[in-house]
């Protein structure tokens, strides 16, 4: 994802080379002879369509780009004279939005029309209905991957071998046929080796926030950790690298006993150690994560860092079930998951990672975040006896981002943990 630190780690600069790269290449596809996939970040099958050289682009990727650049408020308000609502998922506005304005990417090169719409996760039915309004708009074929709704709590081997049907039977031959080449499962198991490797990586690093003081920034500081992977890298040598130089540098802040590099600089005493539920506003990100490290507040476990897989419950990518190993991928997406398992996993979370609370970010336009989480927040609260915190924003629409509203929240939370310890210490 697109840096806006000023300091930034080697591997932040790798990342950003790596992101960049790959829109200059979709820019490029077209001169090149590369076919292009539109799909989404929950549920992705990056390696599959790596395993036939198509070129993966992300229609939430191109909206959270917009946000950081600046760029969402014309497109989403060039997405409503047209005619969408107000209360459409921002993404789907901004996107549709830039598509309307000539689709330039980040860096400033015009981005291609999708070959394929491949929909592999269906749990957000606003991606239903974005890739409708994608296929009036581009006249892609689509392929759609039907993903059963974990609402027992658990997949089931009936719900994978459901997957594993329709992977064999829609989505590789439509992959066949836009790329004009065979399914080749060897070259398939090689990626899946590559990102099986590069998830122990990320989990460990994810997983360091259990140290004291934590050497990194679990919400605000992972939503870099998590780009590559999340996006078009998934099974790549660049994703191999990356996470590798990344565990080495946060290996040496341990060794150091430091804390974050944070846009302003690096993070001074942590006072307050949480736990976030919900997406990151990306329109001022800065400005929201200052509202944490100045209140020496850093986030040691999100789940916003798992939307795109959660691997720190033992999921890897398996190279020897390959078919199956992409579908228990897709039905394990966090949204997928059913409120009274995500609530597990957040007081699970405040339990390991020893968090003095957790906050929820509600998203206005986010339903598949959204929706439940002030049962979610009761819920953990019962579990752990720890306090909850709850503040609302939007994704890319900044006519939804309060600064001041945002900050009073916070600040009053932490000052209530606070008071909290006094009267610990006190008794």
């Amino acid at each position: 994802m697109s840096s806006i630190a000023t300091l930034k780690d080697p591997s932040q600069e790798r990342q950003k080379q790596m992101i960049a790269g790959h829109f200059t290449r979709l820019a490029k596809a077209k001169e090149s002879g590369r076919k292009v996939v539109s799909t989404f970040v929950p549920g992705n099958l990056t390696e599959l369509l790596l395993s036939f050289d198509l070129l993966p682009i992300l229609p939430e990727i191109n909206a959270l780009q917009s946000g950081m650049r600046q760029r969402s408020a014309e497109f989403i308000q060039k997405a409503e004279k047209i005619g969408h609502s107000e209360d459409v998922c921002a993404y789907v506005k901004c996107d549709l939005g830039m598509l309307e304005s000539g689709n330039v990417g980040p860096t400033g090169e015009v981005l291609p029309r999708p070959d394929l719409l491949l929909l592999s996760y269906t749990g957000c039915f606003t991606f239903l209905k974005w890739f409708e309004l994608l296929k009036e708009s581009t006249d892609a074929p689509v392929a759609m991957l039907q993903v059963p709704y974990q609402g027992g709590g658990r997949a089931t081997p009936e719900m994978r071998d459901y997957v594993v049907r329709q992977l064999r039977e829609v989505i590789i031959p439509a992959l066949e046929r836009v790329s004009g080449k065979k399914y080749d499962e060897d070259r398939l198991k090689e990626l899946l080796a590559r990102s099986a490797k590069a998830e122990d990586d990320l989990v460990w690093v994810l997983e360091s926030a259990k140290h004291r003081p934590s050497p990194i920034d679990a919400y605000f500081g992972a939503v870099y950790y998590v780009g590559p992977i999340f996006s078009a890298f998934r099974g790549t040598e660049d994703a191999l690298h990356y996470y590798r130089e990344l565990r080495e540098e946060v290996e040496d802040r341990i060794r150091r006993k430091e804390g974050p590099i944070t846009p302003d600089g690096p993070m001074g005493e942590q006072r307050f150690r949480l736990v976030v539920e919900g997406p990151p506003n990306w329109t001022s990100f800065r400005e929201m994560w200052k509202m944490f490290h100045s209140e020496g507040a850093v986030v040691v476990a999100s789940t916003y860092t798992k939307v795109g897989g959660v691997y720190d419950d033992g999921f890897r990518h398996d190279p020897n079930r390959p078919l199956e190993s992409l579908a228990e991928y897709c039905l394990g997406c966090y949204t997928n998951r059913n409120l009274p398992t995500r609530a597990s996993m957040i007081a699970r979370y405040v339990q390991d990672y020893h968090a003095d609370g957790f906050l929820v970010h509600s998203v206005k336009s986010c339903d598949s975040f959204s929706a439940g989480q002030l049962l979610i927040l009761r819920d953990v609260e019962a579990k752990t006896g720890k306090p909850g915190g709850f503040f609302e924003s939007d994704l890319v629409d900044p006519r939804y981002f309060s600064a001041a509203n945002i900050k009073n929240r916070v600040e009053s939370y932490l000052q209530m943990i606070e008071q909290r310890r006094s009267k610990v210490v006190a008794s």
